[in-house]
């Protein structure tokens, strides 16, 4: 039987990464079954209506990262209260996802996938300027230094973590030492490194 997260991507037709290091191999069922679970692969999809074309946008955006409805409705309208305040409410919705907690120790190479790194934080695993934060939602800031508890190093789900993060290739605004298995905050995130999205979609999927 497939796996839940795989039917996400399947149904969404893109890749959300919701499996770790899974979703790079040839096992992928994206790359496996490229089109949505219980449509045949030869049958001919139908065209979707600008709605369904929305609401597939937000799916994909909130499920990417690993957030509850009521969650990511509210990104959505902080963006949206900001129009007119700012030049860019995308970029007021871009920076709130990334800025994360969850999502920066998933984008330093903490942990394999945003869910993964939900349930690190969540289990307090991490310390944000050498203070505890077991919050997945806890807005990380610029200067703010993201570290792994020291009593957490030698648990064996980061064994081995320095090796991963050999191979991790992070955002420039964020800095990550191997070492010293810690990471920084330099900046703000940046549009063109954030998931892809239609962020115009969303936003009037949410002014209907």
């Amino acid at each position: 039987m497939l796996n839940v997260k795989c039917k996400i991507c399947r149904r969404l037709g893109v890749k959300l990464f919701l499996k770790g290091e899974r979703c790079f191999t040839p096992k992928c069922q994206i790359v496996r079954r490229p089109y949505p679970p219980g449509i045949k692969r030869k049958r001919r999809r139908v065209s979707v209506s600008e709605y369904a074309s929305e609401l597939r946008e937000k799916q994909r955006l909130k499920n990417l990262y690993q957030l509850r409805e009521r969650q990511f409705a509210n990104y959505v309208a902080e963006a949206l209260s900001q129009r007119g305040k700012v030049d860019d409410a995308t970029f007021v919705l871009i920076k709130e996802l990334e800025s994360r907690l969850d999502n920066v120790v998933f984008r330093l190479g903490f942990a394999s996938s945003r869910a993964h790194a939900k349930l690190l934080v969540s289990h307090g695993h991490f310390l944000v300027n050498k203070k505890t934060i077991n919050i997945p939602s806890f807005q990380v800031k610029k200067n703010q230094e993201i570290s792994l508890k020291e009593s957490s190093v030698k648990k064996a789900i980061f064994q081995n973590l320095k090796n991963m993060l050999k191979k991790q290739k992070v955002p420039s605004w964020l800095e990550l030492d191997i070492d010293k298995l810690s990471g920084k905050v330099i900046g703000e995130p940046a549009l063109e490194e954030a998931p892809p999205a239609e962020i115009p979609a969303i936003f009037e999927y949410y002014s209907r």
